[in-house]
C-alpha cells in the first residue's frame, strides 16, 4: 500500500489509544484500579463481586480504596488522580511517538487512485509553492500603497511583517475590529481575540456578542469565507492580509485616531489586492524564481508520472498566462504545455465554478486575445476566464473519476465536490509542521492526559461536597489550561500553524508528500463535524491561536 495509507493507520492506532486512555481505563467506582476495555463480570465496582477479582490489565498496585463515610474526600480525589497519572506515564510506550509519516497523504474518505482519469490544478501554492520569504514583501508593498495612494499616517512605516502573528482560518468582525478564531459551531474561542496588536479579554468579547461565545449564521462567512460583517481569512496570502490589518489597527487605536471600521478594512483588503492585482508580486517571483519557487523539480516529476500512467491533466489558474508560463519553464521546461490537455489562466475563481455566464477565450502565442468562438478545449492551446458548465460540457469531464487539487476550500474545492462530484486534494503546507509536532513525546502525554483527566471528571463529579467541587474546580482549569498541540500561540518566537479544513471526500497533502502514491487512499485521517471552515480539532491557547492533532 501506498505511504499515505500507512499514515492513516498510525493515526488510526494513536487515536485508538488516547480514547483508551481517556475512556476505558478509568478506574473503577468501588475500588481504585483501572477498568479494562472488557472487565470482568466479577471485577468488584464492574459487576458481581468476586473475591480476588481484577479489572483485566489492571497494574498491580494498591489500590486507592473507596473512602469511608466521613472520610477526607479531597484527600481521596487527590489520590484518583494520582493513580491516574501514573497510569497514564505508564500506557504509552515510547515507540508510540513519530508513528505518523509528515510526508504521507492523508484522506477523508475511501478513494481509489485506479478509478481516477483525470487530474486537475491549481497554480499558486499547488504546482508552485513559494517560499515564506514572499510574506514580507506583499507586507511591505501593500503598507507602502496604504501610505502613498491612500494617504494614511506616515507613521504606520514602522510596523514591519511577524510571520508569527496570525495562522490561517482566522475571523475578523469588520464592525468590531476583532481578529478571533470560531469553531465548527460558530463559538469564539476565548482567548483568541485581538483588536489590533492586543488580546481582548474573554469577558468583553462575550459582552460584545451579547452576553455569549456564539455568533449566527447570518453574520457569519457562511461555507464560502464572505459574510456581511464577518470575514475568513483562508488562503496562504491572508497572512500578511491579516498581519497588516492589525498593524493599523493597532496604530489607529494606539494614537487615540477615530477611524471607520469599514473603511480601513477596506483600504487593506485593496491594498494587498493592488499588490497582486499590479503585478509586483509577479514581478518579485519572475526576478528571483530560485528564491521563490520551491521544489520545481518535484512538480515535473508527479506531472510526468501521471502523464506516463495514461493520465489526463489540466490547469484552472487565476494567475496570467505570462507568469504561468515563466514558472512552469522554470520547474518543468519549456514544453510543459504538451503535458496537460487543457490550461485556462486568469480563470476568475470562485465565480469561474458557479457563474455559467462568462465564455472562454482564447489566447495566442503572445497572450493576445482571439475572437473566434470556442466549440472545443485544444491540447496545447491557451484560455483564458470561461466557466465550469462549459468547461464540462466540452470535456465530459465528470464525477469522481476527475481528482482537482488545489490551496483554498472555498474557491478550489467546495463547490466541486459538493456540485459537481469531483474529488479534490487540498495543498496543505501546514500539515508538515503540524505532525511533526504531533509525533513529540509531550504533544502525545499531554493529548493523553488531557483526555484521561476528562474522563476522571466524568465519573467523579458525583462527589459534591464543598471540598470535592474545590478539587473537581482544580482539575478544570488544569483541563482548559492543557495545551496537547504546537505549545506555539500568537506573539511567539516561531510561526504557529493551523491545518485548514477539509470537505469530505478530499485529500490532505503535504508539499512534500510522494505524489502520485502506488496504491489508493482509504479510511478517514481528517474529519469535521461540518463543512465550515475550523479545523475539527484545532484548540486555543490563552494568549493566541494553536492548532492540534488529527482526528483518527
Amino acid at each position: 500500500m501506498g505511504r499515505g495509507l500507512h499514515g492513516l493507520q498510525a493515526a488510526g492506532m494513536v487515536g485508538a489509544g488516547l480514547r483508551a486512555a481517556a475512556r476505558l481505563w478509568l478506574p473503577c467506582r468501588g475500588h481504585g484500579r483501572p477498568r479494562a476495555a472488557s472487565s470482568s463480570p466479577s471485577c468488584p465496582g464492574c459487576g458481581p463481586p468476586g473475591p480476588g477479582s481484577h479489572c483485566p490489565g489492571a497494574p498491580r498496585s494498591a489500590p486507592t480504596p473507596e473512602p469511608a463515610s466521613g472520610a477526607d474526600l479531597s484527600a481521596y480525589l487527590w489520590a484518583r488522580y494520582q493513580d491516574m497519572r501514573r497510569l497514564v506515564h505508564d500506557l504509552l510506550p515510547p515507540e508510540v511517538c513519530s508513528l505518523l509519516n509528515p510526508a504521507a497523504i492523508y484522506a477523508n474518505n475511501e478513494i481509489s487512485l485506479h478509478d481516477v482519469e483525470v487530474y486537475g490544478f491549481d497554480y499558486d501554492y499547488t504546482l508552485a509553492q513559494y517560499a515564506d520569504s514572499l510574506h514580507p514583501e506583499i507586507f511591505s508593498a501593500a503598507r507602502d500603497i496604504l501610505i502613498e495612494h491612500y494617504k494614511y499616517p506616515e507613521s504606520i512605516r514602522k510596523y514591519d511583517y511577524n510571520p508569527s502573528f496570525a495562522i490561517r482560518g482566522l475571523h475578523y468582525d469588520i464592525q468590531k475590529s476583532l481578529l478571533m478564531k470560531i469553531d465548527a459551531f460558530h463559538y469564539v474561542q476565548l482567548g483568541t481575540a485581538y483588536r489590533g496588536l492586543q488580546p481582548v479579554p474573554d469577558e468583553e468579547v462575550i459582552d460584545l456578542y451579547g452576553g455569549t461565545q456564539h455568533i449566527p449564521l447570518y453574520q457569519m462567512s457562511d461555507f464560502y469565507g464572505k459574510g456581511p460583517s464577518i470575514k475568513q481569512f483562508m488562503d496562504i496570502f491572508s497572512l500578511p492580509e491579516m498581519a497588516l490589518l492589525s498593524c493599523v489597527v493597532d496604530h489607529f487605536l494606539g494614537h487615540g485616531l477615530e477611524f471607520d471600521q469599514a473603511h480601513l478594512y477596506k483600504d487593506v483588503t485593496d491594498a494587498i489586492r493592488d499588490v497582486h492585482v499590479k503585478g509586483l508580486m509577479y514581478q518579485w517571483i519572475e526576478q528571483d524564481m530560485e528564491k521563490y519557487i520551491l521544489r520545481g523539480d518535484e512538480t515535473f516529476a508527479v506531472l510526468s508520472r501521471l502523464v506516463d500512467h495514461g493520465k489526463q491533466l489540466f490547469l484552472i489558474t487565476n494567475s496570467p498566462f505570462s507568469f504561468v508560463d515563466k514558472g512552469m519553464r522554470h520547474m518543468v521546461g519549456p514544453d510543459w504545455r504538451q503535458l496537460f490537455d487543457v490550461v485556462i489562466v486568469q480563470a476568475d475563481k470562485p465565480s469561474f465554478f458557479t457563474d455559467p455566464r462568462k465564455p472562454f477565450r482564447k489566447l495566442d502565442e503572445k497572450g493576445s486575445l482571439q475572437w473566434d468562438r470556442i466549440t472545443r478545449l485544444e491540447k496545447g492551446k491557451i484560455y483564458r476566464q470561461g466557466n465550469l458548465f462549459d468547461f464540462l460540457r466540452l470535456t465530459e469531464w465528470r464525477g469522481p473519476r476527475v481528482l482537482y487539487f488545489g490551496d483554498h476550500l472555498y474557491s478550489d474545492l467546495a463547490d466541486l465536490m459538493l456540485r459537481h462530484g469531483w474529488r479534490t486534494g487540498a495543498i496543505i503546507p501546514e500539515l508538515e509542521r503540524e505532525i511533526r509536532i504531533i509525533n513529540t513525546e509531550q504533544y502525545m502525554h499531554s493529548l493523553t492526559w488531557q483526555q484521561a483527566l476528562t474522563g476522571l471528571l466524568e465519573r467523579m463529579q458525583t462527589y459534591q461536597d464543598a471540598e470535592s467541587r474545590q478539587v473537581l474546580a482544580a482539575w478544570l482549569k488544569e483541563r482548559q489550561e492543557l495545551r496537547p498541540c504546537s505549545m506555539l500561540s500568537l506573539g511567539a518566537s516561531s510561526a504557529p500553524s493551523t491545518t485548514p479544513p477539509t470537505s469530505r471526500g478530499a485529500l490532505c497533502v503535504s508539499p512534500t508528500s510522494t505524489w502520485p502514491p502506488s496504491a489508493a487512499c482509504s479510511t478517514t485521517a481528517w474529519t469535521s463535524p461540518s463543512t465550515h471552515a475550523v479545523h475539527p480539532c484545532s484548540t486555543r491557547h490563552h494568549s493566541g491561536w494553536t492548532s492540534s492533532a488529527p482526528a483518527a
